[in-house]
């Protein structure tokens, strides 16, 4: 009898830790609701386009955390010494879906918009230039395997 029941339990869990797994890999459900950005370097090489001639490295994540009720957004780097910054003339529908007017005396970060979870390249200068890639291909990269060249943009 514990066999059967055994039986049963076994691949209804080995299903649940799949689709854990494929939610925390898509990164479409923090605890916080803030938006993370998965950056990569082109380690011994340059970028052609979005391919990297050399190695790709886990580069810094840059998290932002937007208040549609203060129309702000903060941003900072996880893991990082580095001070948080702080737009505050935004227009925030959600974590996915802002946008910021920023100055160019302003603190700069790679994105000042957001629109359906990616952040949009803007204006010259007043974003960091920046390549990126899905958090579980970032993961995969900061562990070792040299076997991607191509970021996502």
């Amino acid at each position: 009898m514990k066999r059967r029941t055994l039986a049963r339990i076994v691949p209804g869990l080995f299903l649940l830790l799949i689709l854990v797994l494929l939610v925390w890999g898509s990164d479409r459900i923090t605890l916080q609701g803030e938006r993370t950005i998965y950056t990569v370097d082109c380690e011994a090489g340059v970028w052609d386009g979005n391919r990297c001639t050399g190695r790709l490295a886990a580069g810094p994540r840059y998290a932002f955390r937007a208040s549609p009720r203060r129309h702000e957004v903060i941003y900072w780097i996880r893991d990082s010494t580095a001070p948080s910054g702080k737009f505050t003339d935004c227009s925030v529908t959600n974590r996915d879906n802002w946008s910021c007017n920023v100055g160019l005396g302003q603190s700069s970060s790679i994105a000042y918009e957001m629109h359906d979870g990616r952040p949009t390249r803007g204006t010259q200068g007043l974003a960091a230039s920046f390549h990126d890639v899905s958090k579980w291909k970032w993961w995969a990269i900061r562990l070792g395997p040299d076997v991607f060249s191509v970021a996502s943009d």
